[in-house]
C-alpha cells in the first residue's frame, strides 16, 4: 500500500519556498526554524547557527527581548492573544547596520487550540528619506518609537503633541514612509501661517468666481493628498468655522469647494499637529470636543531634547554631516559633545540644529571644532551632573587632547560585548563616529598588535 505522506515536502522546504526572510519562534523567543533568506540576510551558513538561539539575539543583538529596550514585542502579543500583529522594528543586518523592517507575526496552534509557535515574516523596508530620520535611541525616543511603529501600518488618525521645535513635521513623515500609502502624496499645511480664509482655500480648494481673485478652479489640498497623507500643522490654529468642515471631512470622507455644489470623495489619512493644550482649549470653548476626540484617536507625546539628551551627540553629527565641509569636523571632541548636553535647549532639536550650523561657521578656518565655537542662544546651562550621564557617567571618555584612545574603545567594546551599537552610546558617540576612531586607530596599530586582533574579533 502506498504511503500517503511519501513524496510531501518538509518544513524545512515549504519555508525555503518564502521569498523573504522567515523564522519559527517558541514563547521562549528560541528558534526553532529558519529559512535560507533569514540565514542569509543575517549572515548565518547553517540553520544548526541560529536555531537555538534568541531571536532578539540575532535581529537585534540583544541579551533580553526587546520589548524590555523601548520596542514593541509582537511575539508576546501573538501569544498572549492568539491573533496575528504586524509592527515596524530597527534590526541589525549582517553588517552590523541598522535596518528597518516589518514584521508580521502569525500564530502557529497545536492540535487544541493553543499557541506552539510564532511564524515571523521579516520584510526588510527601504531606509526612510533623510527627512524622515528620526534620530537617537534614548529611552524616551523608543518609547515612542514603539507607538510609531504600531500606529504607522494603520489608517488611524494621529495627533501629535510636543513643544515647538521637537520635529513634529519628521515624526509624521516618518508615519507616512512607513504606512500603506508611503508611494502616495504626502502634504503639509501650517495653520499657523494662513489667515482664515487662506486656510479653507488651500485645504479645500475653490471654484472659479468663488470669490474676489478666484480666477480659475483650483483643488485643495485634500484632494492633492488623495490616496496620501495630509499632516496639519498648529491645528489649534484653525478657527471654530473650519473645525466643523474639518470634522465633516474626517467622518464622511467627502469635501466641498468653495463655490462648489457637489461633494468629493477623498481618501486621506490625517495627521495633526500642536504645541498648545487642546484639553484646555475644549473646556473654553476654542476647540470642538467632537472634533479633539476624532483627532486624538491615537495621541503621540514627543519628548523635548531636554528629556533625551544621550541622543544629542548623534543628532548634532547628523546635522554636522549635512552642512557643507561639515565632515572635517568629525568626530566631535569630548569637550565639544560637553558643551553641548550642558544646554537646557527650550528651542529643542531646531535649536540645536542651529547650534550646528552656527558652530561650524565660526569653526570653517580651522580643522577640529571647539568649545568656543558652541554659542548658545540663552545662557541657560544645565546644573553640573544632571544631564550629562551619557559622557561622564560611565567614565568611559578619558580626555587625552579631546580624543579617545584605544583603551577607551577596547573598554567600550568589553562592557558591550563586542556590539558596536552599544559601545558608542556608552562612549557618548554615534555609531558612525565610532566606525570613525576606529578607522583611524587602524591606520596607526601594527600589524602584530594584539589589541587589533582583539578588536577585530569583537
Amino acid at each position: 500500500m502506498k504511503n500517503p505522506m511519501a513524496g510531501k515536502p518538509s518544513c524545512e522546504q515549504i519555508i525555503n519556498i518564502l521569498p523573504d526572510p522567515f523564522v519559527v519562534i517558541d514563547r521562549n523567543f528560541t528558534i526553532i526554524a529558519a529559512n535560507r533568506h533569514y540565514l542569509k540576510h543575517y549572515g548565518y551558513e547553517t540553520e544548526d547557527d541560529v536555531v537555538g538561539r534568541s531571536c532578539y539575539e540575532i535581529s537585534h543583538r540583544l541579551d533580553s527581548p526587546c520589548s524590555q529596550h523601548g520596542e514593541h514585542c509582537p511575539l508576546e502579543r501573538v501569544f498572549s492573544t492568539g491573533q496575528a500583529a504586524q509592527v515596524l522594528h530597527i534590526h541589525y543586518d549582517k553588517l552590523g547596520h541598522e535596518e528597518y523592517v516589518q514584521l508580521n507575526s502569525n500564530p502557529l496552534f497545536d492540535d487544541d487550540g493553543n499557541v506552539l509557535y510564532v511564524g515571523e515574516y521579516i520584510y526588510p523596508l527601504a531606509h526612510p528619506n533623510e527627512n524622515a530620520l528620526l534620530i537617537g535611541r534614548s529611552r524616551p525616543m523608543m518609547r515612542m518609537m514603539s507607538l510609531l511603529q504600531r500606529v504607522a501600518p494603520t489608517q488611524t488618525s494621529v495627533l501629535l503633541l510636543g513643544e515647538s521645535g521637537v520635529g513634529k513635521e519628521c515624526v509624521s513623515q516618518y508615519i507616512h514612509q512607513f504606512s500603506t500609502r508611503s508611494g502616495m502624496p504626502f502634504v503639509i499645511v501650517d495653520c499657523g501661517t494662513l489667515g482664515e480664509n487662506l486656510i479653507e482655500s488651500e485645504l479645500f480648494g475653490h471654484e472659479k468666481g468663488a470669490f474676489t481673485g478666484a480666477g480659475s478652479r483650483k483643488k485643495g489640498l485634500f484632494e492633492a493628498a488623495d490616496g496620501g497623507t495630509l499632516f496639519i500643522d498648529e491645528i489649534a490654529e484653525l478657527p471654530l468655522a473650519l473645525q466643523t468642515k474639518l470634522l465633516r471631512v474626517l467622518e464622511t470622507g467627502t469635501i466641498r469647494r468653495i463655490g462648489g455644489t457637489e461633494y468629493l470623495n477623498v481618501d486621506v489619512r490625517v495627521i495633526a499637529a500642536t504645541n498648545r493644550d487642546l484639553k484646555a482649549m475644549v473646556e473654553k470653548g476654542q476647540f470642538r470636543q467632537d472634533l479633539y476626540y476624532r483627532l486624538s484617536a491615537f495621541p503621540i507625546n514627543i519628548p523635548s531634547l531636554r528629556d533625551r539628551l544621550d541622543d544629542i551627540p548623534a543628532l548634532a553629527e547628523h546635522f554636522l554631516g549635512r552642512t557643507e565641509g561639515g565632515d572635517r569636523f568629525l568626530p566631535l571632541s569630548p569637550e565639544v559633545l560637553e558643551a553641548l548636553m550642558m544646554h537646557e535647549y527650550p528651542g529643542n532639536v531646531r535649536e540645536l540644529r542651529n547650534v550646528i550650523d552656527r558652530a561650524a561657521i565660526l569653526a570653517a578656518g580651522e580643522e577640529i571644532m571647539h568649545p568656543e565655537h558652541i554659542i548658545m542662544e540663552t545662557t541657560q546651562r544645565r546644573d553640573e551632573g544632571s544631564g550629562r550621564e551619557a559622557l561622564t557617567s560611565q567614565k568611559l571618555i578619558e580626555r587625552r587632547n579631546g580624543r579617545l584612545n584605544l583603551n577607551d574603545i577596547m573598554h567600550a567594546l568589553e562592557k558591550a560585548n563586542g556590539h558596536r551599537a552599544d559601545a558608542a552610546r556608552l562612549l557618548g558617540i554615534s555609531e558612525r563616529t565610532l566606525y570613525r576612531y576606529v578607522q583611524k586607530l587602524r591606520e596607526s596599530w601594527p600589524d602584530d598588535d594584539e589589541n587589533a586582533l582583539v578588536f577585530e574579533a569583537g
